[in-house]
């Protein structure tokens, strides 16, 4: 029996593992819709039904809200997404008859969250 090979032993670890993991958190940044005199309120709350998906109630709410203070907060998340959904909103051109006139895109920018 003198015959068999050791038995392997366990060796530490050249890393100490972290007593406390930590989260990474994603900064959030708004999207920000801003006030203009050219979009009829109707194309301002359709734009937003569209491409944030909320009822009518709140599409109201964010369009008078920049109606009234010159800007509102739209939506608020991670910057990729922010980016993706002022790009959306900017995709929407206003054109009213008679003429054909086109009123261009509302203007919507993305700015980062307070405390980010």
């Amino acid at each position: 029996m003198a015959d068999r090979p050791p038995e392997p032993t366990a060796t530490s670890p050249l890393t100490k593992p972290r007593d406390e993991t930590q989260t990474r958190r994603v900064p959030p940044y708004h999207v920000v819709l801003a006030n203009d005199d050219d979009h009829s309120m109707e194309f301002v709350v359709d734009v937003l039904r569209k491409v944030l998906g909320v009822a009518l109630e709140r599409a109201l709410q964010l369009m008078l809200e920049a109606h009234e203070t010159g800007r509102a907060v739209i939506w608020t998340g991670p910057r990729e997404v922010a980016e993706l959904k002022a790009e959306q909103v900017e995709t929407f051109h206003e054109i009213r008859k008679p003429g054909d006139t086109d009123f261009g895109p509302l203007t919507c920018t993305i700015e980062p969250a307070p405390g980010a």
